[in-house]
């Protein structure tokens, strides 16, 4: 089972949209025009706060409060925004994994004259693609 971080967020929506701030993480704001987006943004601010953490596993992150605590005021609602450590650490490991795979022999002899790098060729088509999915 993977370990998560969960952390209320207060939304406060307000004629120009909705800001986002949360209790435990002093400084972290975002802010959106809808509540979906708003989710979103707060996940995204919740993390790259959380970066700083990353040296000891999120031992020293602060605590996140009782919900029962946080006192709210008229247009705030509370949302728990959850972190996935695991999925989170995921995105940090630029550890290099061997692949195998199969291009025409014209295509490898063409690529190789050229003194092509296919590990940059495919990293940057592969991320190229994954935009568009």
């Amino acid at each position: 089972m993977s370990k998560k971080l969960i952390y209320p967020a207060v939304f406060l929506q307000d004629d120009d949209g909705i800001t986002i701030t949360f209790p435990d993480l002093p400084g972290c704001i975002s802010c959106a025009s809808t509540f979906e987006e708003a989710y979103d943004m707060a996940k995204e601010a919740m993390e790259l706060y959380l970066e700083d953490y990353l040296k000891d596993l999120f031992a020293s992150a602060p605590e996140p409060s009782q919900l029962q605590n946080i006192k709210t005021k008229e247009n705030e609602c509370i949302a728990l925004i959850e972190l996935d450590i695991d999925e989170y650490l995921k995105s940090f490991d630029n550890r290099a994994v061997k692949k195998t795979l199969t291009i025409p022999y014209w295509l490898n002899d063409l690529a190789t004259k050229k003194n092509l790098n296919f590990s940059q060729i495919l990293q940057d088509a592969l991320k190229e693609r994954l935009k568009t999915i």
